[in-house]
């Protein structure tokens, strides 16, 4: 399906015009205490790693731009930010927040709109920041606001927990050469995902969103970044409970599911286009041929690995992925596949066969999942797992 470029563009306009109702964890903009407060500012225009390229403003996608973590005296977990910038009617430009997790991954980004303040999901000492924006808005800089609100405590436990899983249609993307959300254009058997909103946007080449995506009999499973936004939907981060948009389905519900199935919204997507599969994730062609060795669209089983908590690695191999085995040894059956760069959950770690990788050499194994191991010697641990 034909998607990828017209979805960038849909992109841009959906988050200028469509009408969403606020989420719980946007905050009454009074609120804002009179002291307690830290701020800070970024220059729109110094120290950022642009995601999108200038000719991709001009031809209408949105284009990303990712400002390094600010580090802060204290915790805080209540951001609001104001723009300096001038954003001409029809146009868009907006702030994302997230905050650095307890056991070291990224909590999802957070617009904040006009008004009102980005609530994370924990408290944090580090807040990144990025600008989303459209052709036409000149923003000169970032001013941030951010401040702690005593609440019953939101972080989750440091035991392993592989985060959210529910079952949704996949289908291939392909368009092969064209231009994902995050600027990463697409090569032929290419290993990532598209999910309908950007809170859940890695930067190209980066992991630290990863969703895995098995098979039903999960048989074979797939663990591969968050590269693109789509399909259909654009703002419809349907795992989460606080959901962005289509506030009034269940969570693990996608919109497209319900306008296919039920006749949701008329049947209609957010744009007001006929559903005409009930797709919630878009396969690459390497994850979906190679890695899941689909023949044809079908339902998977998608687990969205920053949700969970606990140990985690980023997956580094010499090749585009890395093969994930049935049991602790070379020699056993390949289970699928893990993306470079990927971010992966391990559940615990175990001695096998000794492998040799970019981390040295190591006969320490960990599974990813029951029945599913990947040589210690690929996998950078950002925390660290326990014994099986």
């Amino acid at each position: 399906m034909s998607r990828s470029m017209s979805r960038g563009i849909a992109f841009a306009a959906v988050t200028i015009g469509l009408s969403v109702v606020a989420p719980a964890m946007w905050a009454d903009p009074s609120a804002m205490p009179d002291s307690g407060t830290l701020t800070w500012s970024i220059n729109a225009d110094a120290g950022a790693l642009r995601i999108g390229t200038p000719a991709d403003v001009s031809t209408g996608r949105t284009a990303i731009t990712e400002f390094d973590a600010y580090p802060l005296p204290s915790a805080v977990n209540t951001v609001y930010a104001t723009l300096d910038a001038t954003i001409p009617d029809g146009t868009l430009a907006a702030a994302d927040v997230r905050g650095l997790r307890a056991d070291g991954t990224w909590s999802e980004w957070f617009e904040i709109t006009p008004g009102t303040f980005a609530v994370l999901p924990e408290s944090t000492r580090s807040v990144q920041t990025r600008l989303v924006r459209t052709a036409g808005p000149i923003v000169r800089s970032i001013d941030l606001t951010a401040w702690n609100v005593d609440r019953p405590d939101s972080s989750r436990s440091m035991s392993f927990e592989a985060g959210n899983t529910y079952t949704v249609f996949a289908t291939r993307e392909g368009l092969v050469g064209g231009t994902t959300a995050n600027g990463h254009v697409i090569t032929p058997r290419d290993h990532f995902v598209a999910l309908p909103s950007r809170r859940g946007l890695s930067k190209a080449g980066g992991g630290d969103y990863t969703a895995r995506v098995c098979t039903l009999s999960g048989s074979r499973c797939e663990w591969a970044p968050v590269w693109d936004v789509g399909p259909w939907n654009t703002k419809d981060d349907y795992w989460n409970a606080d959901r962005q948009s289509w506030t009034d389905l269940p969570q693990g519900k996608p919109q497209a599911q319900a306008a296919y199935s039920e006749g949701y919204n008329g049947g209609l997507d957010q744009f007001g286009r006929k559903v005409r599969n009930p797709a919630a994730i878009d396969l690459a062609d390497g994850a979906f041929w190679d890695g899941l060795q689909l023949t044809g669209n079908a339902y998977v089983n998608v687990t969205f690995q920053w949700s969970g908590s606990g140990a985690w690695g980023t997956v580094g191999t010499t090749g585009q992925v890395l093969n994930v085995r049935t049991g602790p040894e070379l020699s056993a059956a390949q289970a699928g596949m893990a993306a470079q760069g990927a971010q992966v959950r391990i559940e615990c770690e175990l001695t096998g066969e000794q492998a040799d990788g970019p981390r040295g050499s190591s006969d320490r194994w960990y599974r990813l999942a029951p029945g599913k191991y990947a040589p210690a010697a690929h996998v950078a641990i950002g925390f660290a797992p326990t014994a099986c």
